[in-house]
């Protein structure tokens, strides 16, 4: 077993674009343009729905499946105070079929965010707390041995579910946090053997601690490649903390989402309707290739010992191409790509040692790489 890596203390300084959290990253290249946290809807008029799709039912929200999520935002706005940026994230990652890794400092509703996005969603949600004892069977499942019928039969982990909530994933041994790496990338378990499929929509939500690493162990490249996006998740503004410890004032109970009020306004089907919508969106040549060298630029940056891998790419391609249908458009623009360039590619990048002693971080490299690469026009 490995030994835990102690790390110094560190914060993750806020972006700007769809998902800033707080100031604007203090950078020596210029400031990426910011974009709003929620887009406006299409000033566009509802199609009539067919004869055949009665009003109210899941197959009118998978009809229109942009609004559908616009409600899913409302009704976790009922138990969640501010985090928008966090949302926008978790929607694009299910619009993507990605991971999300949240990084913040306890009670910062990371828990009540994903448990109020599954029940908006009509989804199965379960929460696993990593430990240093906690073993891979823990996780995915095992064999048990069944005296009455004299054969073994298999009881499923935690992971068979919609949203796994990874709680503290750092704080458990790498060879529990490499069982998650098969589900997170065929959507599959083996145990002895055979494979088992994971239900659909399946996403990993993991958390860690940016402020305490004692008795950690850092998640691997590897691994980290594996998320589509890290998401830091601030402590709230002054407005939103009054707002918060109002609620609880009034009776809010955060383990009673029924009396928050929040209702499933959507379901699979409005995911999957998502999902499709969101993979017709234009993404001009031009565009791609904008994507590419940037990425390229971050392996060529001297400053970089690992740069992003051309599943970084994908993943901001995506990203982006998710990003802009929230946003109502058909196409992806450059300023889609800036906006999803911190969130998608941070956590992907591997600075050297020099340069981390000189107090660089991979936010201003990456900013310095976004003011450098040609924007298509």
């Amino acid at each position: 077993m490995s030994e835990p890596v102690p790390r110094p203390a560190s914060s993750t300084p806020p972006t700007t674009g769809p998902l800033a959290a707080g100031a604007p990253v203090p950078a020596p290249a210029p400031a990426v343009a910011a974009m709003p946290a929620w887009p406006s809807p299409p000033p566009v008029a509802p199609e009539p729905l067919p004869p055949s799709i009665e009003p109210g039912s899941d197959q009118e929200v998978a009809a229109d499946p942009r609004q559908a999520l616009a409600q899913v935002r409302s009704e976790i706005a009922k138990a969640v105070v501010g985090q928008d940026a966090a949302v926008t994230g978790l929607l694009i990652g299910l619009l993507t079929g990605g991971h999300v890794l949240l990084e913040g400092v306890p009670g910062v509703a990371k828990t009540l965010l994903v448990r109020s996005l599954a029940a908006a969603l009509d989804l199965e949600a379960k929460r696993i707390q990593f430990t240093p004892d906690l073993m891979p069977g823990d996780v995915t499942g095992s064999l048990i041995y069944d005296s009455q019928t004299a054969r073994f039969e298999f009881r499923a982990g935690p992971v068979f579910t919609n949203l796994l909530l990874a709680d503290e994933i750092n704080r458990t041994p790498p060879k529990t946090q490499a069982s998650l790496l098969e589900a997170m990338e065929e959507r599959q378990v083996s145990v002895e053997g055979e494979p088992r499929p994971l239900p659909n929509p399946f996403m990993v939500i993991a958390t860690q601690n940016p402020v305490e690493y004692e008795g950690t162990y850092p998640l691997p490249e590897a691994q980290l490649d594996r998320f589509l996006l890290k998401l830091p998740l601030p402590l709230p503004q002054r407005e939103e903390e009054i707002e918060v410890v109002s609620r609880h004032a009034c009776g809010f109970d955060p383990k009673n989402l029924r009396q928050a009020g929040i209702s499933a306004v959507a379901g699979p089907a409005t995911v999957a309707a998502a999902r499709a919508a969101a993979t017709g969106v234009l993404v001009d040549p031009g565009v791609l290739g904008y994507i590419v060298d940037i990425c390229r630029a971050s392996r060529n940056a001297p400053s970089v010992a690992l740069g992003v891998s051309p599943r970084g790419a994908t993943a901001l391609m995506a990203a982006a191409r998710a990003w802009a249908w929230l946003s109502g458009r058909a196409f992806v623009t450059p300023d889609d790509v800036k906006a999803l360039a911190l969130p998608t590619l941070r956590h992907r990048i591997q600075l050297r040692i020099e340069a981390e002693t000189e107090g660089a971080n991979a936010e201003t490299v990456l900013g310095s790489i976004l003011a450098t690469v040609p924007v298509p026009r």
